[in-house]
C-alpha cells in the first residue's frame, strides 16, 4: 500500500519536476535541523547520517523508476570526483524510497553509482523528511543542518554546482549558526 502510494505521488510530482535545474536553483533552507536518518545500506551496513558532521552531505531520496534519478546519478559520480580533486569533505546518502532490495540492486547494476545507496523499504522517512518528489535532494552543511534543498532532477557535476558545495564547505563555522547561538 506504501509503495502504491509512492508511486502515484511521485508520478505526479515528476510531471513537474525540473529535470535540468542548476545551483542557482538550490533554495536556501536557512540552516534547518536535519531529521535523523539512520538506514541499512544496500550492503547490509547501518549508516547514520550524525557520522558525517564536519562534511557536506547530499542526501537524496530516489526510486529505481525515476526517470531523473537515472539520468542525474552519473553527474553525482563525477560530482564526487570533482569535490575530491578538491579535498572538499563531501558525501552523497541516496535513499531508495519503499523498493526491495531485489529491485534496487537491478538498479544498481545498470546504473552504477559509486555513492552509499541506503534502503527505507517501509518508506518511513519519506514523511520525516518532507519528500513529495523523486528525486528530493537535501544539501547539509557541515555543521549538520539542512542549507539547501531541490526537488527534481540537476546536473550535479555542473561548474556552478561544485563551486557552490565547495563554498559550503568553506564556510567559516562562525558564519554557521548553530542552536546554542540562536538561544542567546
Amino acid at each position: 500500500m506504501i509503495k502504491v502510494m509512492l508511486s502515484l505521488v511521485l508520478l505526479v510530482a515528476l510531471q513537474i519536476a525540473t529535470p535540468s535545474a542548476q545551483a542557482a536553483e538550490l533554495k536556501e533552507a536557512g540552516d534547518i535541523p536535519t531529521p535523523a536518518l539512520k538506514l541499512e545500506t544496500l550492503k547490509g551496513e547501518t549508516i547514520d547520517l550524525k557520522d558525517f558532521e564536519g562534511k557536506v552531505v547530499l542526501v537524496q531520496f530516489w526510486a529505481t523508476y525515476c526517470t531523473p534519478c537515472r539520468k542525474e546519478m552519473p553527474s553525482m559520480n563525477n560530482l564526487i570526483k570533482k569535490l575530491e580533486a578538491t579535498k572538499t569533505p563531501f558525501k552523497i546518502l541516496a535513499v531508495n524510497m519503499g523498493e526491495s532490495k531485489e529491485e534496487i540492486q537491478k538498479f544498481v547494476d545498470i546504473v552504477k553509482p559509486e555513492f552509499t545507496i541506503m534502503m527505507d523499504t517501509q518508506g518511513e522517512n519519506v514523511q520525516a523528511w518532507n519528500v513529495f518528489a523523486a528525486p528530493s535532494n537535501f544539501v547539509i552543511n557541515p555543521k549538520g543542518k539542512i542549507r539547501y534543498t531541490l526537488f527534481g532532477g540537476v546536473d550535479w557535476d555542473s561548474d556552478e554546482m561544485v563551486e557552490k558545495l565547495k563554498a559550503l564547505a568553506d564556510e567559516p563555522e562562525s558564519s554557521v549558526a548553530d542552536d546554542s547561538d540562536k538561544a542567546k
